[in-house]
């Protein structure tokens, strides 16, 4: 990590605050041999209890990329009934699409798919980036969120199993993507520089999570974090069971978000996105630091392909090719150019840890 993070700090021996809060805090959360073979153990029996007498024992979201895919592997292992669920927001590639049905064909998953609205959420999108912020994925991660926990409502499902884990992104700064559960940050960058209202959108707030968690009784848990989980090894026994496809990089197997990571977020802010999961492939011990420096060394994106690349993405958008140019052009802001709840979420999060601070499993 470098100071393409605005808020990185170190300390007197030169180490950052990632590697710092990483080795003191998530680390516990990672793969710690039998006592997390207990745990998983335990979650598993927790989510197998709850789903007892309905059709359903879990929701688990898929996107056809490699967390998810290897987390519905894993838990059709161990006996859950899970019902798959994927949000379609018009972005997929045909090789997650692929994954996707691979893998729910195979492992006999039922499965569910929510499309969003595509000239609204376009317009969501375009309302980002004319906000002229790293967070322009925020509007795809929103929905994600939201229309996990509408099935899960829907369906009486008390657990959401998510295919996040520190092992493989435990690193992601603040200033490179802020919290996309600030719906007032989200409504003014809509109201601002959008076109219409958000009529079908599904948004998601911190109000929205308590009535699920606190009301519905609806957790969200991580199970990849209790077991061993090495990306490459991943990747192989996917590939043997499923015929999965690797695209590339992490979450791409959205086109749109991997020309916004891997383009966008570069060039515009200087971002380099593989830090965050170089970063924390050190901290656990997958790869060295010199390994990590070697493979940034050459761009994130392919210099051969990105000017195809940005007039799909301009024409999907219904953008002129020179519009789009323009929105790329504008100057860089950062969530604290706008108006927004972060002082409020930050000091609700932080009672609720301290409130909960015994509920390893889940997040709020």
């Amino acid at each position: 990590m470098d100071t393409t993070d605005l808020q990185i700090t170190f300390d007197e021996n030169g180490y950052c605050n990632h590697c710092t809060e990483f080795l003191s805090k998530r680390a516990n959360h990672t793969y710690r041999g039998q006592e997390s073979d207990d745990t998983f153990e335990r979650l598993m029996g927790d989510v197998r209890a709850a789903g007892k007498g309905r059709d359903y024992d879990c929701i688990i979201g898929v996107s056809g990329g490699a967390d998810s895919s290897y987390l519905a592997y894993l838990v059709m292992q161990h006996g859950l009934r899970p019902l798959a669920v994927h949000m379609d927001n018009g972005w997929d590639s045909t090789k997650a699409v692929l994954n996707i049905k691979y893998v729910i064909k195979k492992l006999e998953i039922d499965y569910e798919s929510y499309v969003l609205d595509w000239q609204e959420f376009k317009e969501l999108q375009l309302a980002f980036l004319k906000a002229s912020v790293p967070e322009a994925e925020t509007p795809t991660d929103v929905a994600i969120v939201a229309t996990l926990h509408h099935f899960a409502k829907k369906n009486n499902i008390k657990y959401i199993l998510s295919g996040g884990n520190l092992a493989t992104e435990g690193i992601l700064p603040k200033s490179w993507h802020y919290n996309a559960k600030d719906l007032r940050y989200l409504n003014y960058i809509q109201k601002t520089f959008g076109n219409g209202n958000i009529k079908t959108f599904p948004t998601f707030s911190y109000k929205t999570e308590m009535y699920y968690k606190f009301l519905k009784g609806i957790r969200t848990v991580y199970p990849l974090n209790y077991v061993p989980f090495v990306k490459e090894e991943v990747n192989e026994l996917l590939k043997h069971k499923f015929d999965w496809k690797n695209y590339g990089g992490k979450h791409y197997e959205s086109q749109y978000t991997m020309f916004i990571q891997s383009y966008y977020l570069y060039e515009k802010f200087h971002i380099d996105y593989r830090r965050a999961g170089l970063a924390t492939q050190i901290l656990v011990g997958e790869i060295s630091r010199d390994d990590a420096l070697e493979q940034l060394k050459g761009k994130p994106y392919d210099i051969h392909e990105i000017e195809e690349e940005k007039r799909y993405i301009a024409k999907k958008l219904g953008v002129s090719r020179d519009e789009f140019e323009r929105i790329l052009d504008l100057p860089a802001k950062w969530y604290w150019d706008y108006p927004n709840d972060d002082k409020k979420l930050g000091f609700i999060y932080d009672a609720y840890r301290m409130l909960f601070k015994k509920d390893k499993l889940g997040s709020f």
